[in-house]
């Protein structure tokens, strides 16, 4: 068994806010390069590989097979969801919106898992979740108006949908993988970025537009592969197993987007407008407002 420390916990979160901080500059490089479907492909492609090294490192090669219809049902159903469709809205939100914009517009998805929780799971929907619910809404206002006083002014509505869309899929995602407790996450995702290569080629032949070689945005696509799916799940991972306190650990995730809006403004040369980090702020408030009273809400329950 690992054994638990804080620091160490906290040490490999630095790499994973590091490594997840460059993807929304890295989506935008692949894109200038190649279309959506294509990045998609040789993404996946390269976390597969990055992760089934990773799995026989760890020796959990064998874990890979299947014993039953309700396995293939939920791993079917998490790679539908997570990579294919979540990158593929994603890659296209990308491709019509400036970086500072799609970033934190995906970021909104822990309170549409609670959203998503409640109309699914049947899972109380407190007061305090449609207040986060509405700043979060405000937040999206701010960032899609990309600094003009005139919300609409500037917005790419497709874009925007698409975006807000992509964190639905993302929360609809976690409720799958939630149900999922027959293996190591892991093997889930080797399976899921697997057979969501097989899932994009076979989408690729239906609209006929079969994977290309070329180099510049396969660079992109194996740094993407590496940093965004594979290797930095996978720290996560043991940055969590490695942790005495979760709750503290995951308060990491909120520098994210503050960090992807420096490599942002450094590499792709995005002027960085008021109104992205005003609605930033507000997300990232209105998150931690509902984690905060969701915590006093359990604490105050009786045992």
């Amino acid at each position: 068994m690992e054994k638990k420390s804080q620091s160490r916990a906290y040490f490999l979160a630095s790499f994973v806010v590091l490594f997840w901080g460059t993807s929304a500059t890295a989506f935008k490089i692949g894109l200038s390069h190649t279309e959506p479907v294509q990045l998609l492909f040789w993404s996946s492609l390269s976390a597969s590989i990055i992760l089934f090294v990773v799995l026989t490192f760890q020796k959990k090669l064998p874990l890979l097979k299947f014993t039953s219809k309700k396995e293939i049902l939920y791993s079917l159903a998490e790679s539908v969801l997570n990579p294919f469709l979540y990158y593929l809205v994603l890659f296209k939100a990308y491709s019509l919106l400036p970086a500072q914009v799609a970033q934190p517009l995906n970021y909104i998805w822990p309170i549409v898992l609670v959203v998503l929780a409640a109309l699914l799971l049947k899972h109380p929907l407190r007061f305090t979740d449609i207040i986060a619910l509405l700043f979060s809404l405000i937040g999206v206002a701010f960032i899609s108006s990309q600094g003009n006083i005139n919300i609409f002014a500037k917005s790419n509505p497709l874009g925007v949908l698409l975006a807000v869309g992509s964190s639905v899929i993302w929360a609809s995602f976690w409720i799958v993988n939630m149900y999922d407790k027959h293996r190591p996450e892991e093997v889930k995702l080797f399976i899921s970025f697997a057979l969501a290569t097989v899932l994009t080629l076979l989408y690729m032949a239906a609209i006929g537009d079969l994977p290309v070689f070329n180099l510049k945005p396969l660079a992109a696509s194996v740094y993407i592969g590496a940093f965004e799916m594979g290797i930095t799940f996978v720290l996560w991972l043991k940055a969590l197993n490695s942790a005495t306190n979760t709750a503290r650990l995951g308060n990491f995730s909120y520098l994210v987007p503050f960090v992807a809006l420096v490599f942002v403004s450094l590499v792709l040369r995005e002027k960085i407008v008021w109104t992205t980090l005003v609605g930033l702020i507000v997300i990232i408030g209105a998150i931690v407002f509902q984690q905060l009273f969701s915590k006093k809400d359990i604490k105050d329950e009786p045992i």
